[in-house]
């Protein structure tokens, strides 16, 4: 089995990698701040600590990633409400690539970064990895300007490169602000959830079978560009239709009292093309999620 240096792993994604990745026999190392060692899925065989990964320099990280097979990125700035237009952004572009070439010097034989759905132009109901990008907001612009500076670094250095952009999650861990965690909320407190018109088509996927997905990777050793999608459209008023339908409580769902958000697009589905690994599940069809402006 492979060692793998995994950033972000306590958050929503990357506790589901590292759960996968223990399941499958992978030694991980996880790079974590100090003192959240606790919130770790699964038992990392190697805990580093650091409080600010983003501020370490090449030579921090080829320490970190000696010995190492493959370093799956999931750490970002993440701030619900406002990672969008973050200045924070730019210093995770940075520091990725600090990472990048830590990892080259060590000798790592693949890199998988995690992008998202929304490098792509948008409304798009088919959207492949061929299909043109377009970020249209600051944070998805400092994920495409990463995708290419690592792709091209990786080009020359004898890495294999893989990047996976991440359509809309949903379960275990979610923010309770996020559209699945208040309806859930409100239903189960037997109070009316006000929602939109929920007309917006999008591709969700639970965070546990995205993360089985972003795993596999270091199995399959797939390159380039990868759409973490279920590939199926489904309306936000379907979604939360579903989620009301498991507490008999379609009554309490009030269509068309909020506003949509004003960048929200019309549809966000993608073309799923990840090469599927041994033992990995295929994805469900009715997977649903969040309607907001967050893929990964």
């Amino acid at each position: 089995m492979s060692v793998v240096l995994l950033t972000g792993a306590t958050g929503f994604i990357g506790r589901q990698i590292h759960k996968e990745l223990t399941r499958k026999g992978h030694r991980v190392r996880v790079v974590l701040r100090p003192g959240t060692a606790a919130r770790l899925a699964a038992p990392a065989a190697d805990i580093i600590e650091t409080d600010d990964l983003f501020a370490r320099d090449a030579g921090w990280w080829a320490e970190a990633c000696a010995g190492v097979d493959a370093v799956i990125h999931s750490a970002w700035y993440v701030e619900h409400g406002r990672y969008i237009d973050a200045p924070e952004n730019a210093a995770c572009v940075a520091g990725s690539f600090q990472l990048a070439r830590g990892a080259s010097e060590a000798g790592v034989r693949h890199f998988i970064g995690i992008g998202t759905c929304m490098e792509y132009r948008l409304p798009g109901e088919r959207l492949a990895v061929s299909s043109p990008l377009e970020p249209a907001n600051f944070y998805a612009a400092c994920k495409l300007s990463t995708f290419h500076m690592l792709r091209e670094w990786f080009a020359r250095h004898d890495t294999l490169f893989s990047w996976c952009r991440v359509f809309y999650l949903h379960g275990e861990g979610e923010h309770p602000r996020r559209l699945a965690a208040y309806v859930h909320d409100q239903l189960a407190r037997g109070e009316t959830a006000r929602l939109s018109a929920g007309t917006q088509l999008r591709d969700f996927l639970d965070v546990a079978e995205a993360g089985a997905m972003i795993a596999s990777l270091v199995d399959t050793r797939q390159p380039g560009a990868i759409n973490i999608c279920s590939g199926q459209p489904v309306t936000i008023r379907a979604f939360v239709e579903r989620i009301a339908d498991a507490y008999g409580r379609r009554d309490l769902l009030e269509f068309g009292t909020a506003l949509p958000h004003p960048s929200d697009p019309a549809a966000v589905v993608g073309v799923c093309n990840l090469v599927k690994a041994a033992g990995l599940p295929e994805t469900n069809d009715e997977s649903a999620a969040e309607a907001e402006n967050q893929s990964g």
